[in-house]
């Protein structure tokens, strides 16, 4: 079974390093065209080259949170595929918090990248592909995919993780409830909830904190941390025909992680 998703355009959030840009360096390896959003356009052009017409991938840097930057990212990736098939939703930030003493902004602020952000260019981006489908008098096949980038903190209890945690079960929730409302629509949408996997963010807290990656590591029963290229081959899955009978699942890539629960180490 191929996963094929040639041919298809793909919108990926948060592209500009880590895990996002995995993701979309992975679609585009597997024929795919991709529009890399992020707001950091420095560390786009560092790592995409400037834009060219003829290319299988494009990038757009802005600040997602704001929703005329979201029709222009649409608009941006229409003009240049003249159509969009999947989004991902890969733009995720951590933060410390804890239930007596986290700063009403920092749990504002997760709640906002983390789950509006998403839930609002989900929408936009659905509007466009039913328009897509009226267009193209499509009236039998799953039209578009959705897939969120969620984490295990959503189930699992970390006393500092309180608003990343909360952030990420609202998006497991959001994740199944627009799959519901979606359907009628033949678009999917689906969620992969993450343990450790070789971030940006996680390399730069392994490189000061060497003891963490052992701690990790023995609380994961696989034993290791996972590379950003074995969560996309899952995301790959997701929005690939392969998966067209599933929607409103989050499935959950953490090595086994969860099946032991601890409590007091973080995953990101």
């Amino acid at each position: 079974m191929s996963f094929s998703i040639s041919g298809k355009t793909a919108i990926v959030t948060g592209g500009a390093n880590g895990i996002g840009l995995a993701i979309g360096r992975h679609f585009v390896d597997k024929g795919a065209n991709v529009m890399f959003a992020d707001m950091d356009e420095k560390q786009l052009v560092h790592e995409l080259g400037e834009n060219e017409e003829d290319s299988a991938q494009r990038y757009f840097a802005g600040d997602l949170r704001e929703k005329l930057t979201q029709a222009n990212l649409l608009s941006a990736t229409i003009d240049a595929f003249e159509k969009v098939d999947i989004l991902i939703n890969a733009s995720r930030q951590i933060v410390p918090s804890d239930a007596l003493s986290a700063e009403d902004d920092a749990v504002e602020m997760l709640m906002q990248q983390n789950f509006m952000t998403a839930l609002r260019l989900s929408q936009t981006v659905a509007r466009r592909m039913i328009k897509q489908a009226e267009d193209d008098d499509d009236d039998e096949n799953v039209i578009g995919a959705i897939i969120n980038l969620s984490s295990i903190a959503a189930r699992n209890t970390h006393p500092e993780l309180l608003a990343y945690s909360v952030s990420n079960a609202a998006l497991n929730q959001m994740t199944r409830s627009l799959a519901l409302s979606l359907a009628e629509n033949r678009i999917r949408v689906n969620a992969v909830a993450f343990g450790s996997v070789m971030s940006g963010s996680l390399q730069r807290t392994l490189k000061e904190n060497r003891e963490y990656r052992k701690e990790i590591e023995e609380r994961t029963p696989l034993g290791r941390v996972a590379s950003a290229s074995e969560l996309a081959e899952t995301v790959q899955f997701l929005a690939s025909d392969s998966s067209d009978f599933m929607t409103g699942q989050v499935l959950t890539v953490d090595g086994g992680r969860s099946l032991l629960d601890p409590v007091m180490v973080p995953a990101h």
